[in-house]
C-alpha cells in the first residue's frame, strides 16, 4: 500500500508588534508553533512557517518621535532584534517578514478595494478624544486621568486596573493626553466600517464548525449572540501605515493589515524561492492554513478575519490555535518582580532549549493560562532531559567507545523492547498533532524511565568487571543507544539544537519517517556533551537582571490595543481600608443580557427583607446562562457607590473568581445562609 501524499501546511504565528522587545510570553506562542511545525517536517509534510513583524501605528510613530529617528527606522531596529532573540530560541521560521512592505500595500489595498466593490465598506462620521496641542485624535490608550468610580489615578482611558470599572475616555476625572498632556476634546471625522453584521449567517455556520477550540467558539458566540457591529477600518492622520486609496488623510487600521500580513509575508517567501502561492490562499484546494495566537485577539482573528476573507474571494483557515497566557511563579509577570523577562535577558543567562523543553511539558491545546514555575522549571529540566534522557546515552556512550571501537552490537539483543518504543511512535505523534505537548512529553519521559531501569537492571558497569561479558556489555549498551535514538526523535521538535549534537554522535537522520528498525553494526561519533542541568544560580542572576525600578515611557508598549499581559498587580491596601468594605448575602431574583455589552449581565439582588432591590452588571456572561443564575445566592458588595455605565447604574458588585474570563465562579455562601446577612 502506498503511503499517503505528504501534507502542504502554511502556519503563522500572531505578529510581534514593531515597538518593543519579545517577552517570555510572545515566546510562548512562537515555541508552541515552531514545535508543531518541526513536527511535521519530522513526519514527512511539507508545512512553512511564516511569520512578520506588525509594524503600524500610532505607538511606533511617536516612539520613533520621542528617539528622534524615522518610523522606518525603529521598525528596521526592533526587526532586526526580533529576528535575532527568536533565533535564539531556535525558531525556525521560513519567513521573517513586516508588514509595512510593499506586498502588504498591494495586497491590503487589493483586499479593500475588493470589499468596497463588494458593498461591505460603509462611511460615516464619528465623534473621538482628540489632542489639541498633537493635533491628533486619540486611542483610548493614550489618555489617562482619574478613574470615574473609585478615583485612583493615572488609569489609562478604557478601564480602570484597581477597581476593573470600563468607561469611555471621556469619564475620567481630569482626563490628559498621555503624548502632551493636554486635555482631550471632543471632534468629529469621518470614518470607514467594514460591514461585519451582513456576515452573521456565515460567521455562525464558522463557530458550529471544528475550526475554532469549544472555548474560543463559546466567547465569539457572545458577539454574534448580541448582534455584531461595524467595524471601523481606518484612523486619521497623522498616522503610520498605508493611507486608503483615494481617501486623503486616511489610513488603514493596523488591524485591518496586520493579518494580510501572513499574505504579504507568504507572498515575499514565493517570491524570492519560487514556491506556488495560490494553491495555499484561493479557496477549494488541498493545502492546509493556520494561525497560532493569544485569546486575547480571537475577535480579530475568528471574525474579523474570516469574513474578510470571505468577501475578498479568498480561503478561511484551516483552523485558528489559540493559547492563554504566561505567568511567572504564579502571578502576572512583574517589571518591580524581575518576572517580566525579555527574551534577550534569558538568552544571557540560560539555554533557550531550557524554556522550549518547559513550555512543552504544560502546554496542552486548550486556551488555559500557563505558568513558569521557576523552582519548577530548575527541577523538571534537569530531572527529565538531563537525568534522564541524556543519561541513558552518557551511561552507554563510554562503553562503546571505550571497548568496542564506537560501533554497535551486530544484531539488536532487545528487538522487541526497541520496537516496542518505535510502535509508542504513532500515539505520540498524535499527541504532538493535537497540540497536546504535555501529554506528549508524559510519553516520551515515561519511555526514559523505561529505558533507565533496562540499564539499571542489566548494570553493564557490574558486567563489565566480570570475564567473559563483554558480548552483553556491548549487547546492552547498543540497545540503550538504539532506544536513545528513538527518545531523541520524539523530542527533536523540541529540542532541535541537543537533537542535532545527537545526529552527529548517532550518524543517523533523527526524524519520523527514518524509525523503522534498530541500529545495527553501525558506527558512532564520538560522544560530546548535549546538555549540562540548570544552575538555579543562573535563574536568580535572570530575575535580578529582570528587576525594572524606573517610570515606565510615556508611550505604551502598543498601539493596537492593551499592553500585553503581565503587568504587575495593584498596591495592597490597609486593614481600614478593607473594614471598609459591606460584604452581604444577596439572592439572584432576575438575570438577563444586556444588549450590545460582550461580557456583562445585568442581575436583580434581593438583600432581604426591607432592603430596597438592586441592579448590578457583572462580567460573567462567559460563565453562565441568566436562566441558571435566578433563585442563587451570592455574595455582593454592598457599600460600592452606584457607577453609571453606559447600560444604566451598577449598584454594586458579586465576587467570582476563576483561571480566565472563559471559566469564572460566583462565590456562594454555604447553606443556611440568608440574603442580607453579613459576611464577617
Amino acid at each position: 500500500m502506498a503511503a499517503p501524499a505528504p501534507r502542504k501546511i502554511l502556519v503563522t504565528s500572531a505578529l510581534p508588534y514593531a515597538n518593543g522587545s519579545l517577552h517570555l510570553g510572545h515566546l510562548l506562542e512562537q515555541v508552541q508553533t515552531d514545535i508543531w511545525v518541526r513536527f511535521q517536517k519530522s513526519r514527512g509534510h511539507h508545512c512553512l512557517y511564516i511569520c512578520a513583524d506588525d509594524a503600524h501605528g500610532t505607538a511606533i510613530m511617536l516612539t520613533a518621535e520621542k528617539l528622534g529617528i524615522s518610523p522606518e527606522q525603529q521598525i528596521e531596529n526592533i526587526q532586526q532584534e526580533h529576528m535575532r532573540d527568536s533565533a535564539g530560541f531556535l525558531i525556525g521560521f521560513d519567513n521573517f517578514h513586516t508588514t509595512h512592505s510593499e506586498e502588504n500595500r498591494v495586497w491590503s489595498e487589493t483586499i479593500y478595494q475588493r470589499v468596497k466593490d463588494n458593498g461591505h465598506i460603509a462611511a460615516r462620521a464619528i465623534t473621538q478624544a482628540f489632542d489639541p496641542e498633537k493635533q491628533l485624535f486619540l486611542a483610548d490608550r493614550f489618555i489617562k486621568g482619574s478613574c470615574p468610580r473609585c478615583k485612583t489615578e493615572d488609569q489609562y482611558g478604557d478601564n480602570c486596573e484597581a477597581c476593573g470599572a470600563t468607561y469611555s475616555p471621556m469619564d475620567l476625572i481630569d482626563p490628559v493626553s498621555v503624548i502632551s498632556g493636554a486635555k482631550p476634546i471632543e471632534k468629529e471625522s469621518m470614518h470607514f466600517f467594514f460591514k461585519l453584521p451582513e456576515f452573521a449567517g456565515m460567521l455562525t455556520a464558522w463557530l458550529a464548525s471544528d475550526t475554532l477550540q469549544p472555548q474560543v467558539a463559546n466567547k465569539l458566540r457572545e458577539w454574534t449572540e448580541a448582534g455584531l457591529q461595524e467595524w471601523d477600518i481606518s484612523r486619521d492622520a497623522p498616522y503610520f501605515g498605508f493611507e486608503i486609496p483615494g481617501e486623503p488623510g486616511k489610513y488603514f487600521y493596523v488591524w485591518l493589515d496586520a493579518p494580510i500580513g501572513y499574505i504579504a509575508s507568504f507572498q515575499n517567501y514565493c517570491d524570492r524561492t519560487g514556491h506556488p502561492f495560490d494553491e495555499y490562499w484561493q479557496p477549494g484546494g488541498d493545502t492546509e492554513l493556520y494561525h497560532f495566537i493569544g485569546k486575547d485577539i480571537i475577535n480579530f482573528h475568528g471574525l474579523f478575519w474570516p469574513a474578510m476573507l470571505q468577501s475578498a474571494g479568498l480561503r478561511a483557515p484551516s483552523a485558528i490555535f489559540a493559547h492563554g497566557f504566561l505567568t511567572v511563579n504564579g502571578t502576572k509577570m512583574s517589571k518591580s518582580r524581575g518576572t517580566f523577562i525579555k527574551a534577550s535577558t534569558y538568552l544571557a543567562h540560560l539555554d533557550a532549549q531550557y524554556l522550549r523543553y518547559y513550555f512543552a511539558a504544560k502546554l496542552s491545546s486548550s486556551v488555559d493560562d500557563i505558568d513558569l514555575n521557576l523552582d519548577d522549571f530548575v527541577q523538571r529540566v534537569n530531572s527529565d532531559v538531563v537525568g534522564k534522557v541524556v543519561n541513558i546515552a552518557s551511561r552507554c556512550a563510554g562503553f562503546l567507545r571505550n571497548k568496542f571501537d564506537n560501533t554497535l552490537s551486530a544484531k539488536c539483543a532487545e528487538q522487541s523492547l526497541v520496537e516496542s518504543f518505535i510502535a509508542s511512535g504513532e500515539a505520540i505523534a498524535e499527541l504532538y498533532e493535537e497540540r497536546e505537548f504535555n501529554k506528549a512529553i508524559r510519553e516520551i519521559i515515561a519511555l526514559a524511565d523505561r529505558a533507565n531501569q533496562y540499564i539499571d537492571e542489566k548494570k553493564p558497569w557490574a558486567l563489565a568487571k566480570q570475564a567473559g561479558s563483554e558480548q552483553e556489555v556491548h549487547d546492552v549498551c547498543s540497545v540503550g543507544i538504539n532506544l536513545f535514538r528513538v527518545l531523541m526523535t520524539y523530542l527533536k521538535p523540541v529540542l532541535p539544537a541537543m537533537a542535532e549534537k545527537s545526529e552527529t554522535y548517532l550518524q543517523c537522520s533523527l526524524d519520523w519517517t527514518a524509525l523503522q528498525a534498530p541500529l545495527a553494526a553501525h558506527a558512532l561519533d564520538t560522544f560530546q556533551p548535549l546538555m549540562t542541568r540548570i544552575d538555579p544560580k543562573q535563574v536568580t542572576a535572570m530575575v535580578e537582571a529582570s528587576k525594572e525600578t524606573q517610570p515606565a515611557a510615556a508611550v505604551p508598549d502598543s498601539g493596537r490595543d492593551k499592553p500585553a499581559p503581565g503587568a504587575a498587580t495593584a498596591d495592597t491596601i490597609d486593614f481600614n481600608d478593607f473594614a471598609r468594605i459591606d460584604l452581604r448575602i444577596a439572592e439572584i431574583v432576575a438575570a438577563e443580557h444586556v444588549e450590545g455589552a460582550d461580557k456583562l449581565l445585568r442581575l436583580t439582588l434581593d438583600l432581604g427583607e426591607g432592603a430596597a432591590r438592586k441592579q448590578v452588571f457583572s462580567g460573567i456572561k462567559s460563565a453562565y446562562q441568566p436562566q441558571d443564575l435566578v433563585g442563587k445566592l451570592t455574595v455582593m458588595v454592598a457599600n460600592l457607590a452606584p457607577r453609571k455605565m453606559r447600560f444604566g447604574v451598577s449598584e454594586g458588585m458579586v465576587l467570582a473568581a476563576g483561571p480566565g474570563d472563559t471559566e469564572l465562579f460566583l462565590l456562594e455562601p454555604d447553606a443556611g445562609a440568608k440574603p442580607g446577612m453579613q459576611v464577617k
